[in-house]
């Protein structure tokens, strides 16, 4: 913390001495203003507000990267049974926190220090911006006279997270912190979920008597203007504090979940109920709270129709299901006479709404309008477009249409397309690459020997995209991805709090990971083949693509787990190498498989940018 000298005080700046002229307060306001009431002797900070409101909002878990600007939040939450879980970059903890808020359904918090542990911070939390994740930020900063004045770490905090987040607030005093977090974390759950923020400049964390032992002047000039400057700091803090410890409610606001009217379900009930070619394509939001997986799920089979999962909502249907359609989208959506988007959003990874069939009708539910209605003045146009909750309104739908089911012929036209396709990819991971293993016949054992509690943390290129064609998670919330930022980096943060949350469950991450009992499956092909596949045949060009065969084996080794190498001349042993490496992460011991893998033409023309 830095004192206050009195060179500082007398600079330049229009808010630091109000007149009575320009203060819009009332009386009583003003009395309040010049003789706040303070309890000058309470030894208590306001990180222990801030704990208070978590601990009464159900947190367990707080990720960090410790600093001083923030050390009275992880005390606090310390004492009062909150787990404090240090990672070594703030990015790491935001993504963690992700991870916690999708798997949980409650808000994952992350705490970082000012300046640059904020700004570490910015591209995960854009990425939980993206996959609408109820994220909460909690950032340190200069002290509240000290903001703009050259301060350490001092820079403006809440012009960088404004795009980024649903709230951004700046506690101005100890009384406000209770309130504040508890409409953060509200706001983070309402209408799309999506990241907040909060900053504590450090004199609204610390105890009084350590904030006012640094705000003391030092030398302070005689006269007046001395006086003047003692009287205004000493005024400033009593107000920092002023009501800080009166009894304030710390429970939870009400959270603001839009839902579809009675007349855009009866209007898609009669849509779905004279449809002969319906599909279903399920998006992350579908898997959002209030409604269980478990009660969606059964909605969907009642229902009858082949569904497309994408995002958290890979594993809805289980392992096998006759509905669970894999293969052939496009061909599946030109055929269609009736497409139901449940929290899905025409971009690019629907080619902008441009692999949607003119003829079909499309019914359109999302939490958010922008994206409900993405790219439709363009590709494609809703029948009914509903902004609302998807789970909820899939156990509408099916309420309403009980009794009725999808034409039986429909779905399995689609999953024998499902089965002739999936065979082709099995004879692919059957063919002998040029040197190393065939990627696609790693994923294909792994598939078949990980556990029915197996959480699948995909982070990576053009492995991982294999991996989503071929890895079936065997139930709801069991597989992880960036989401459509397509962010490289998150699988630490991911796994970390997936076995925090989940901490029964086998847990295979696509990178290498210390100290969290996972699986690290690492597809080592020397090279950013998902870049290399469109560069080197358009441009002539293999810069910047090339790497090296690294021995992340023994960086394994050296971070406390225990990494083994896999060659083509291990093929024949990798069964026995995946089970042996399942029965260390049951006992604890984090794994990292340096999977030495060759090239294949399967995912030639999909496309990276």
């Amino acid at each position: 913390m830095q004192s206050i000298t009195v060179q500082s005080v007398l600079s330049p700046k229009p808010h630091i001495l109000p007149t009575i002229a320009t203060c819009t307060l009332s009386l009583a306001g003003l009395l309040l203003y010049f003789f706040p009431q303070t309890e000058t002797q309470s030894p208590r900070h306001g990180g222990e507000s801030v704990a208070e409101v978590l601990r009464a909002h159900g947190v367990k878990f707080v990720f960090t990267l410790v600093g001083g600007h923030i050390s009275p939040i992880l005390v606090a939450c310390e004492k009062l049974g909150i787990r404090i879980v240090d990672t070594r970059h703030e990015a790491t903890a935001v993504f963690a926190a992700d991870a916690v808020a999708r798997l949980s359904g409650t808000v994952g918090v992350a705490a970082v220090t000012a300046g640059p542990g904020l700004t570490n911070t910015v591209t995960a939390v854009k990425n939980a911006q993206m996959a609408e994740s109820p994220l909460l930020l909690l950032g340190g900063a200069a002290a509240t006279l000290l903001q703009g004045r050259g301060a350490l770490q001092d820079i403006d905090q809440m012009s960088l997270f404004k795009p980024l987040c649903k709230f951004c607030a700046s506690v101005r005093s100890v009384k406000d912190i209770a309130i504040t977090v508890r409409k953060a974390l509200a706001i983070a759950q309402s209408g799309t979920p999506g990241p907040v923020f909060i900053e504590f400049p450090i004199d609204t964390l610390y105890p009084f008597h350590l904030v006012s032992k640094e705000f003391g002047v030092k030398n302070p000039p005689k006269g007046i203007m001395g006086k003047v400057v003692t009287w205004y700091l000493h005024n400033h803090l009593k107000n920092l504090f002023a009501g800080a410890w009166e009894t304030r409610d710390v429970s939870p606001l009400p959270v603001h979940i839009p839902q579809a009217t009675d007349n855009q379900v009866q209007k898609c009930i009669e849509l779905v109920s004279r449809a002969k070619k319906p599909v279903i394509l399920l998006g992350s939001q579908a898997t959002l709270p209030p409604t269980p997986t478990d009660d969606i799920r059964a909605a969907l089979e009642s229902l009858g129709i082949p569904c497309f999962l994408g995002g958290m909502s890979r594993g809805m249907l289980g392992r096998n299901s006759p509905l669970h359609i894999r293969q052939n989208r496009s061909d599946a959506l030109k055929e269609a006479d009736l497409v139901l988007l449940a929290g899905t959003v025409c971009d690019f990874r629907l080619s902008y709404g441009r692999v949607l069939n003119r003829r079909s009708r499309i019914i359109a539910v999302n939490r958010d309008k922008t994206q409900l209605l993405k790219n439709s003045d363009m590709f494609w146009k809703p029948t009914v477009a509903i902004q609302g909750d998807a789970g909820s309104f899939l156990l509408r739908l099916s309420k309403g249409l009980k009794g009725h089911t999808c034409p039986e012929d429909w779905p399995q036209s689609l999953k024998a397309g499902d089965v002739t396709k999936e065979k082709a990819n099995r004879r692919k991971a059957d063919e002998k690459t040029d040197r190393h293993l065939n990627p696609l016949s790693v994923l294909h054992r792994v598939d078949e020997l990980m556990a029915d509690d197996s959480i699948i943390v995909a982070d990576g290129g053009d492995f991982v995209g294999s991996a989503a064609y071929i890895m079936r998670p065997r139930g709801p919330l069991r597989w992880l991805d960036p989401g459509a930022f397509g962010t490289l980096g998150v699988g630490g943060g991911f796994a970390l709090g997936a076995k925090l949350c989940r901490p029964e469950s086998e847990l295979i991450c696509f990178v290498p990971l210390s100290q969290t009992p996972v699986i690290a499956l690492v597809g080592n092909d020397a090279c950013w083949s998902q870049i290399a596949r469109e560069q080197v045949p358009i441009l002539g060009s293999n810069v910047a693509c090339g790497l090296a065969f690294t021995d992340y084996h023994i960086v394994a080794d050296g971070y406390g787990g225990k990494g083994t190498l896999i060659g083509r001349e291990d093929e024949d042993k990798l069964d026995g190498i995946i089970k042996e490496a399942q029965k260390e992460t049951r006992q604890g011991r984090a794994t990292l498989l340096n999977v030495l893998i060759g090239k294949t033409n399967f995912r030639e023309g999909s496309i990276s940018v």
